[in-house]
């Protein structure tokens, strides 16, 4: 199986690596108030790739954080022997009579 996945990761790189080899044209980014940005294409295909990895990875932090907390919250409470989360034992019903 980890020969089935290195195959395909180079496989993929050297698509890649091919597409970028292809792409390298410089193409010129037009921004507000006259503003302009030339680069070769690849370039600017990775630059906004990482810009969204990074925005991604900061839109996820929060919650992240979060949930880090809260098992931080729940092993404590479990090694001081409080069990927050465990189902109350339910008592059967009185009989009647």
């Amino acid at each position: 199986m980890r020969v089935l996945t290195w195959a395909i990761r180079f496989v993929l790189f050297i698509v890649l690596l091919a597409f970028a080899a292809r792409n390298t044209e410089p193409v010129t980014l037009r921004f507000y108030f006259d503003l302009a940005w030339q680069a070769p294409l690849v370039a600017l295909l990775l630059a906004f790739f990482a810009a969204g990895a990074v925005l991604g990875l900061l839109a996820m932090s929060g919650t992240y954080l979060a949930q880090r907390k809260e098992i931080a919250k729940l092993k404590r409470d479990q090694s001081a022997g409080r069990d927050t989360h465990a189902p109350a034992a339910s008592q059967p019903p009185a009989a009647e009579g």
